[in-house]
């Protein structure tokens, strides 16, 4: 029945004149447009939309004729049926969110009042105050550094005293090993001394009395306290993400994003008000770029502790996730909070590891733009463990889908350093200046390492005859994958993490040789003890043309002293980025009478630095790879060089200097380590031979280097 057809008054309602008749028509025009249905229409209308609430238009047609409405009407009644009952299930929704709410409020008051009247079980007295607690964990901390102290003293007499100490029956002295190393016969040969101590190590054990990996008790209060300090550092993160010049400036060197502390403190006050300390030091850094890999597929590698050791595997030496305290919404990464533990390297022995205990909080801003932050979360029964103490403020990344199925990543890295031992001066500047740890060496690791992975997806190679094999795209992706763990396994032997103890050897330069042995079990590599030597020295050369030095096989002969002199040749090549220097390749010693044994090399390099590192194969090994099957159970023992700039500003340099790494530094700082199997046989012991022989294989090697390179050797 239409409104206004038969009633409203006529035009009798006060006009006069046309303009009242004129009124009166509109008024019963406007009217007409709206309907009001009769019981059996809305009934038969109510049916049809529980059995479909989006009726195509033949069902519309349909309805139309058999309810004597036009089309329209009936369209227009299934959108507004639609629209009132998705308000309906809102405020249902609404309400159960509203309940929920109330419930937790009431429960948080309870807990509240409950923790004002709690009482101690043991002495039955009342809870302790923030500052008893406070002094609870400073006497734990000053505890565990007694005890450190008491283990190093008492390790120290009884390797003179012959035997454990056993007048203290608390304290476990640190495992003396049994390798055959008497310190007389090394001291007359002037490369050791009363310092050496060669510790027998499990290859993958560490050997902190408190295992970092160990399980972690959160109670509900602790995962609340976790949930808001992660939530904090998410908004803190997003602000240094995107201010520009209120928090950042550009340094006046190199042009890099520099954080302005004064502005950091103002806007932030509650973030630094303990740094009070003037041996604390500060370290902050932003950078930007495109990275070949999807927003999605870089979170999701990103809170995986697994997948982020193998995205940074120059950088990121252990990492574990401890716990997951909330695993998203609804299935989603958006929302995850987890409690991880990682260890950050910089690729020498003469540099500590970073240790932290972060929270990693992942949130999706908005569709395709992702944030995950990184904040410190620290345990007084760990304090202690580390070189100097490494304090992660809210770090992180933005991370913005591109329609090309790029991605565009912003990063920010800030912490606190305080080094209870000095830096070596070969890296105090890289260090100090913030880029050994910084946002563009993670930025340009991402971006290398991303390219890596698309040259895994493309089937075409540029790959030269080797015994008639050709690879295959699996042949391919085996290749890969035997590289990527041997510069895994090269990375982790001269890292100094916990899992390993250098000794150092009296010899060439300043920093001498250091040496750690370790049992491999390992099915990825030799089955023994394994020797493994390392040291890092400087050059007046760029670290571009140090490692175009390392790459050519034409200049193979002048470094490498295994080969004897003779030139290799390569018979195998796979590109790794889109850099000429990041590849795989396969060399041939020539001229020799070991035509089973071929080299397998990988080299690559960015603007944070360089790496080739290689290793000898049996030509049976390589055919497997090369034929798509399981490269896994192929026993690798790498060697190579890392090369990284040193710091130092080149003379005339400026702001208008390149912005790379490689265009600010005047030098390089080069890292040579070689592994050799020491026996097969487990429970072989170390000789001095095989010191002396890997000593005086390294200085040859880098005397050597130093004189293909036109540098004095010191």
């Amino acid at each position: 029945m239409e409104y206004g057809s038969g009633g409203g008054g006529g035009g009798g309602t006060g006009g006069s004149g046309g303009g009242g008749d004129h009124d009166a028509s509109d008024s019963q025009r406007r009217k007409k447009r709206y309907h009001r249905h009769t019981a059996h229409q809305i009934q038969r209308l109510e049916t049809m939309f529980k059995e479909c609430p989006h009726p195509d238009e033949k069902q519309r047609l349909q309805l139309s004729r058999e309810l004597n409405l036009a089309p329209r009407q009936i369209k227009f009644w299934f959108q507004n049926r639609r629209t009132q009952m998705k308000a309906q299930h809102e405020r249902a929704d609404n309400s159960a969110l509203r309940a929920e709410n109330d419930k937790i409020r009431c429960e948080n008051i309870a807990i509240r009042e409950a923790l004002k009247n709690v009482i101690c079980p043991t002495c039955g007295g009342p809870p302790v105050n923030e500052d008893c607690y406070f002094d609870e964990q400073k006497l734990r901390i000053e505890n565990s550094q007694l005890k450190e102290e008491l283990d190093r003293v008492s390790s120290i007499a009884a390797k003179y005293i012959g035997r454990p100490i056993s007048q203290l029956p608390p304290v476990q002295p640190i495992h003396l090993s049994s390798l055959d190393l008497s310190m007389g016969s090394l001291g007359s040969l002037g490369i050791g001394g009363p310092s050496l101590d060669l510790d027998l190590l499990p290859g993958s054990s560490s050997t902190m009395p408190n295992l970092p990996f160990q399980p972690i008790c959160t109670s509900d209060m602790d995962k609340s306290l976790m949930t808001d300090i992660a939530a904090n550092a998410m908004e803190e993160l997003l602000r240094l993400l995107q201010a520009n010049e209120t928090l950042w400036i550009k340094s006046a060197t190199d042009g890099r994003d520099v954080l302005n502390l004064d502005n950091y403190q103002r806007i932030f006050p509650r973030a630094n008000s303990h740094v009070k300390n003037p041996n604390l030091r500060i370290e902050a850094s932003r950078d930007s770029g495109v990275v070949i890999m999807n927003g999605l597929a870089l979170v999701d590698m990103f809170m995986d502790s697994n997948k982020w050791m193998e995205l940074f595997p120059t950088i990121v030496s252990t990492a574990k996730t401890l716990e997951v305290i909330s695993s998203g919404v609804l299935g989603s990464t958006s929302g995850s909070l987890e409690l991880m533990y990682e260890e950050l390297q910089v690729l020498s022995p003469l540099v500590s590891t970073r240790e932290f205990y972060v929270l990693r909080y992942c949130q999706q801003i908005e569709q395709g733009l992702w944030a995950i932050v990184n904040v410190s979360y620290d345990f007084p029964q760990f304090a202690t463990q580390c070189q100097g103490r490494c304090h992660r403020l809210p770090s992180g990344c933005l991370i913005q889908d591109m329609p090309n199925g790029y991605s565009e990543v912003t990063w920010v890295e800030h912490v606190e350093i305080e080094d209870k031992a000095p830096t070596h001066r070969l890296y105090r500047d890289l260090i100090n200046t913030g880029l050994a740890f910084g946002a563009e060496r993670w930025l340009t690791t991402l971006q290398r390492m991303c390219e890596r992975f698309a040259c895994l997806m493309v089937s075409s190679t540029s790959t030269r005859d080797l015994g008639g094999v050709i690879p295959s795209l699996e042949g391919k992706r085996s290749m890969m994958k035997l590289a990527q763990r041997m510069v895994n396994s090269f990375c982790s032997s001269i890292s100094t993490s916990n899992s390993h103890r250098w000794t150092t050897l009296s010899g060439m330069n300043e920093v001498g040789v250091r040496v750690t042995v370790h049992k491999s079990a390992d099915p990825g590599q030799p089955n023994g003890v394994v020797l493994c030597a390392a040291t890092t020295f400087s050059l007046p050369v760029s670290p571009q043309n140090v490692f175009n030095f390392f790459k050519d096989e034409r200049t193979r002969a002048q470094w490498d002293v295994l080969s004897n002199g003779n030139a290799v040749q390569e018979v195998a090549h796979i590109a790794n980025g889109s850099h000429p220097g990041n590849c795989i390749s396969v060399l041939r010693a020539m001229n020799t009478s070991q035509n089973n044994m071929l080299i397998l090399q990988e080299s690559c390099i960015d603007s944070s630095g360089s790496l080739v590192v290689y290793c000898p194969v049996d030509l049976p090994a390589i055919n497997i790879a090369m034929s798509g099957e399981d490269p896994s159970y192929i026993p690798l023992l790498p060697s190579g060089f890392t090369i990284s700039p040193d710091g130092r500003q080149k003379v005339g340099d400026g702001a208008s200097t390149s912005s790379s790494t490689q265009g600010r530094s005047g030098g390089s700082l080069i890292t040579v380590a070689f592994q050799i199997l020491v026996s097969s046989l487990p429970s072989a012991k170390l000789n001095l031979e095989s010191v002396t022989t890997v000593n005086n294989l390294i200085g040859s090697t880098v005397h050597q280097i130093k004189a293909a390179l036109n540098c004095p050797s010191s």
